[in-house]
């Protein structure tokens, strides 16, 4: 089981895999209403790596880049829920609106975001610009897309929620 560190833990902590040669993956994002799908994609993020951490936007950065109502969960428990699953290591908060200040501190081997999102040359009606790609790129990490799992996202859980009505 994982847990939820600082930034400061995971900087030290960091060092003991790499002295030790192993891979860190980083990943992050809101992981507001947890579901199989933020499973499946944790799943796959983790085999790619020795350990991987999951930066969690706080509860004020998921407001701004999600918007009113915004997050269901607090951050403190999505937190401790990711911790708890088999394939996260360890779980850090951060309040900027991009991991960029996350990836600098650790530079993780891989760096693993959703199929949402894609580098500047891929970017298409379905796929965001991935804000974070020039600073894994700058010191030679490795970004890996995993697509999500099909109908399992939090906004078609929220919108099947609301249709209950």
């Amino acid at each position: 089981m994982g847990e939820v560190i600082t930034l400061d833990e995971a900087r030290a902590r960091r060092s003991d895999l790499r002295a030790n040669q192993q891979p860190l993956v980083l990943t992050n994002g809101h992981f507001d209403l947890l579901h199989v799908g933020h499973l499946d994609y944790l799943e796959k993020a983790r085999a790619l790596g020795a350990a991987l951490y999951v930066g969690v936007n706080d509860d004020a950065g998921t407001r701004r880049l999600k918007g009113v109502g915004r997050p269901l969960i607090p951050a403190h428990e999505r937190a401790r829920l990711l911790a708890a699953l088999a394939p996260v290591t360890a779980v850090i908060l951060f309040s900027e609106d991009t991991a960029e200040a996350l990836i600098t501190a650790l530079q993780p081997e891989i760096y693993v975001k959703g199929g949402d999102y894609a580098l500047a040359d891929a970017v298409s009606p379905t796929r965001k610009a991935l804000p974070e790609a020039a600073v894994v790129q700058h010191y030679g990490g490795q970004i890996v897309f995993i697509d999500y799992l099909p109908n399992h996202s939090t906004s078609d859980l929220i919108a099947r929620v609301k249709a209950l009505r």
